[in-house]
Order: C-alpha cells, then sequence, then structure tokens
C-alpha cells in the first residue's frame, strides 16, 4: 500500500475522533496528516512528508493555543448569556450583608446584593456569577 494512503487513513481517523471529542487538537492533527499524505503523493521523501505534517500541525497548533488565549482573556464571566436577566427577590438572608434568595429560571438561587438597593425593591438584575452564586444590582448592566 502507498505511503500517502497510511497518511491519509491516520488524518480520516484522527478527524473522526475529532468529531467525538470536539477539541480541535485532533482536527488540526488530522489536516497535518493531510500534508503528509499529499508530499506523499507528489513523490516526496519520508523526511519531506514529515515536516510538511509537523510544520502544519506546529502551526496549527499556535494559532488554537493564541485563539484560546484571546477567548480566555475575553471571558468576564462564565454566565455570559445569564447577564442582563431579572431576578425576583424571595427573602434576605442577611440584609446588612445583601445576601439574599432569589427565584431565577424557576429556581431558588443564592444571590449577593452589589451596589445601591432601592427601598423594597423586588426586581434586580444579573451583574456576574460566581459558581452558583448570582451578583445581582437593581441597575441594569450596560
Amino acid at each position: 500500500m502507498e505511503l500517502y494512503v497510511w497518511w491519509a487513513v491516520a488524518g480520516i481517523g484522527l478527524i473522526i475522533v475529532e468529531m467525538m471529542s470536539g477539541t480541535l487538537i485532533l482536527l488540526v492533527l488530522g489536516l497535518a496528516a493531510f500534508a503528509g499524505a499529499a508530499a506523499a503523493y507528489f513523490g516526496f521523501s519520508f523526511e519531506v512528508q514529515a515536516v510538511a505534517a509537523v510544520s502544519l500541525a506546529a502551526v496549527g497548533m499556535i494559532v488554537l493555543s493564541s485563539l484560546k488565549k484571546k477567548k480566555v482573556a475575553g471571558e468576564k464571566d462564565h454566565g455570559a448569556l445569564d447577564i442582563g436577566h431579572t431576578v425576583i427577590l424571595e427573602s434576605w438572608v442577611s440584609e446588612a450583608d445583601g445576601v439574599a434568595k432569589v427565584r431565577y429560571r424557576n429556581a431558588t438561587w443564592d444571590a449577593k446584593v452589589t451596589g445601591t438597593r432601592t427601598p423594597g425593591g423586588t426586581v434586580f438584575y444579573i451583574c456576574a456569577m460566581d459558581g452558583s452564586t448570582l451578583h445581582i444590582s437593581s441597575n441594569k448592566p450596560a
């Protein structure tokens, strides 16, 4: 069997496994294997095939790493989809400390009130999330 077929089978295998894992790392390695297969198909030596595969894999990993760093740096909160939504104050655990129980998504959540509180206000907005604790405010976040 030709060497380019082995490279292609490795690439296909890596991409199939990637579809199950969803990390994108194996996709980069699968594409790198296809670069090795292309070099083999055009008759280059094994050293050139390996350099093509390794080079593409290295570039792909650098790109993935930089994308991940940008994503992590851009993430301010894991609950970004929840920010700005309203919650209903159910009860105060400690009004002096700003700790309360609120109703959100049909469940009771722990909440920490930040900023000024309007007297008698029962509707608050989610500003941030810390684990399962909502940080809420009477002012809607921008």
